[in-house]
Order: structure tokens, then sequence, then C-alpha cells
């Protein structure tokens, strides 16, 4: 009997170490996965703010009709263009009658406005330097009276972007090393408690991969269960914060956030693998004598 308490006393005991573990595993996998969606959808809005990044084409008064449609088919099969809107004279007008809150035109015989085309680009072309040779090329045309963006604001633009992603590539490359640090300590805490198994299997004459095959056999699984656990965490908090901040999810990438949680599934596996196959490794080597 006594043998048997003490026999269902240590299965309890190592299935808590091994819920120990993966619970603490899937804990910091989860952390990671949600550090991965932010990075998913800052990486997302960035492109969005660089695609509203556009500028005006202010076309001479006596174009005609049909070579403004031929410009505007030339700009929209650029590589650079996202998006074009041809604005006319008159629209222009109605445009600014809408800014200014009162009917301006009263005041004039004419309408000074140009007609215009507002393109807007592509994320790779959206900084000052593509721009600026966008605009140098375009000026080239004599149906283009003059072309307009803000440089100040495309520049503090991509300085502030450029900044946000390396702050945010220090601090994942930082959480990244905490992490396999604690899942190592972890699994390294795991093994400790079976460190006289792994030396009395060695003393009768085991091969150390003979050894190690069943734990690190344990630990992938171990691995995936933390990975599938931090995924079902991950697509939680995704479910009820769609409810707070739906215009957030409108950019969300079904395909991405598929990479993303396979990134999460390879991690807890090679982690728990390695971690595992140098915590036996030490054990095997250490001396009995070190042992307790």
């Amino acid at each position: 009997m006594a043998e048997k308490a003490e026999e269902k006393f240590q299965r309890r005991r190592l299935r808590g170490s091994y819920l120990s573990v993966i619970l603490s595993v899937s804990l910091v996998l989860f952390t990671l996965g949600l550090l991965g969606l932010v990075m998913l959808y800052a990486q997302k809005l960035s492109t969005q703010v660089k695609e509203n990044i556009g500028f005006t084409i202010y076309l001479h008064d006596d174009i005609k009709e049909v070579d403004i449609q031929r410009l505007q088919k030339a700009i929209d099969i650029s590589d650079y263009t996202a998006q074009t809107t041809y604005i006319s004279k008159d629209q222009a007008v109605e445009v600014l009658k809408k800014d200014l809150g009162e009917d301006f035109m009263q005041y004039l015989d004419y309408n000074p406005l140009l007609a215009s085309i507002e393109v807007k680009v592509n994320a790779d072309y959206a900084h000052a330097d593509s721009l600026a040779q966008i605009k140098a090329q375009l000026s080239k045309s004599s149906k283009i009276k003059e072309i307009n963006y803000e440089e100040s604001l495309v520049q503090m633009v991509q300085d502030n972007i450029q900044r946000v992603g390396a702050l945010m590539l220090g601090f994942s490359l930082l959480l990244l090393i905490v992490a396999i640090a604690l899942i190592n300590n972890s699994i390294r805490l795991s093994i400790y408690s079976k460190r006289f198994l792994i030396k009395s299997m060695q003393l009768v004459g085991a091969t150390q991969t003979f050894i190690r095959r069943p734990f690190v056999q344990k630990g992938i699984v171990h691995g995936i269960y933390s990975a599938l656990i931090a995924i079902l965490l991950i697509m939680g908090v995704m479910y009820y914060s769609q409810r707070y901040l739906p215009d957030l999810f409108q950019i969300q990438d079904i395909e991405i956030l598929a990479y993303l949680f396979v990134i999460v599934l390879a991690l807890g596996i090679v982690i728990s693998w390695i971690s595992t196959s140098l915590a036996v490794r030490k054990f095997i080597r250490t001396r009995s004598d070190k042992l307790y």
C-alpha cells in the first residue's frame, strides 16, 4: 500500500511538473505572439499611412480633355501610382466652397482655380527621394503647370515610421532573448527532478542519444501543446479586442496571421527541443556527487 501511495504521489508530482512547464512556456509564447500581432498591425497601419501620401498635379487652363485622359492613364499605369482622381475646375470650386464655408465665386467674374489630378503613391514610393524624382520626371510635361506635395509632412512620416520600427525591432529582440531564457529555465527545472534517473540510465550503459530521445520527444510534445494554448489565447484576445477596436481589424490579413501562428508553433517546438537537449546533456555530464 505504501509503495502504491508513493507511486501515485510521484505520478501526480510528475504531471504537475509537466503542467507547470506547459503553462510557463504557453504564457511566454503568448507574450511573443501578442508582440508579433502588434508588429503586424503596426506594419499594416504604416503601409496605409504611406499610401495616403501623394501629390497634386495642376494642369494648364488650355489643356484638352483628351490630353487629360491620356496623362491620367499614363500616370495610372506607372509603378508608383496607387490611385488617381481627376478634379475639374468646377469640382475644385465646390471643394473650396465647402472648405471655406462660403461662396467665394460671388466676388469673382471667372473661375481662377485649375483642374488637377490627385495622385496617391504606393507605399514603396512614399518617401522624399522618390517623390522628388517623380516630380522632376512629370514636370517635363508641357501639360502640367505645377506639382505640389507637403515635403515636410512626407519627411516627418518617414522619420517617425523608421523610429517606431527600430524601437519595436529592438524590443522584440530583447523579449525574444528573455523568452528563450524563461523557457530554458522552466524546462531545466523540470529535467532537474529526473537527474538521478538520467544518471542511472547512464550507469547501466545507455548512450547519450538513447537517454536524450524520450526527453526530447516529450519536450517537443509539450512545446506543441504550449504553442496551441498560446495561439488560442491570442485568438481570444483578438476576438474580444474586435468589439472595442473594430476599425483596427478591418486591416487584418488572414494569410499573415496564419504565418504568425506557424511561427509561434515553430518557436514552441524549436526552443523546447533545444532547451531539453541542453538540460539533459548537462546532467549527463554532471558527476554523480554533484547531483545532490
